[in-house]
């Protein structure tokens, strides 16, 4: 069985057993997700969820990702040099049961 689900703004294509990287969620590793907003069970199509449906997960583990590097640059200045960069935190859950 497969669902699409929508968590961190963003939505997912999952089954059961599958482990997806999301943006990060409270919680500790080991505790339980559910996931609310089901957009799509199987072939069924919700107007905007599906009513009655849920996704759960376990929470594996957190983390950060790889870092990106940010230069921001504009030319015939000194002073506008910039140079930063960015690790996004995730959160990578296991789906257990989808229902």
């Amino acid at each position: 069985m497969k669902a699409v689900i929508a968590t961190g703004g963003k939505q997912y294509l999952v089954e059961e057993g599958s482990i997806i990287y999301v943006e990060k969620l409270n919680g500790e590793v080991g505790d339980k997700v559910t996931f609310d907003e089901v957009l799509m069970l199987d072939k069924k199509v919700g107007t905007p969820n599906i009513k009655g449906a849920k996704v759960l997960g376990e929470i594996v583990k957190h983390g950060k990702g790889e870092k990106i590097k940010i230069f921001k640059y504009k030319p015939n200045t000194t002073s506008t040099r910039k140079k930063q960069g960015h690790r996004q935190p995730y959160t990578k859950v296991e789906i257990k049961s989808i229902g």
